[in-house]
């Protein structure tokens, strides 16, 4: 937590410019910086409405493009509450070492999607598949 909230690692739809980044805007959450995971993240496309990133300890993950945000501790309820069903918050590994709270996806939700890791991040898996 820093002096103006909580830092939260954003991988999806909740990114600038995307569907759900209004829901940062109302939480009065400010844009930090863009950075990437450690290598421990797999991601899948769920309908290719949002992705799910998922740790994983195997050895086969990857660095996932990810937006760090400041977020209000009140605002970072709603935010969670207006996402989609199957993401939730964890703890997320940066590529600098740091850690912060991110949107993960529960590994239920990613049974029978397409496993999208090789794309390193959703902008790049969205600008090669538009919808």
């Amino acid at each position: 937590m820093n002096q103006n909230g909580v830092l939260l690692a954003v991988n999806g739809t909740l990114m600038r410019g995307l569907k759900l980044n209004h829901n940062m805007v109302a939480a009065k959450a400010t844009f930090v910086r863009e950075t990437q995971t450690e290598p421990a993240y797999r991601l899948w496309t769920i309908n290719d409405e949002h992705p799910a990133m998922l740790r994983v300890t195997d050895g086969t993950g990857v660095k996932v493009a990810v937006e760090v945000w400041s977020v209000p501790t009140v605002g970072l309820a709603g935010i969670l509450l207006n996402e989609p069903p199957g993401l939730c918050i964890g703890k997320v590994r940066l590529e600098d070492g740091s850690i912060v709270l991110g949107v993960l996806g529960e590994p239920a939700l990613v049974e029978g999607h397409r496993e999208i890791t090789a794309y390193g991040g959703w902008r790049s898996y969205i600008a090669k598949h538009p919808r």
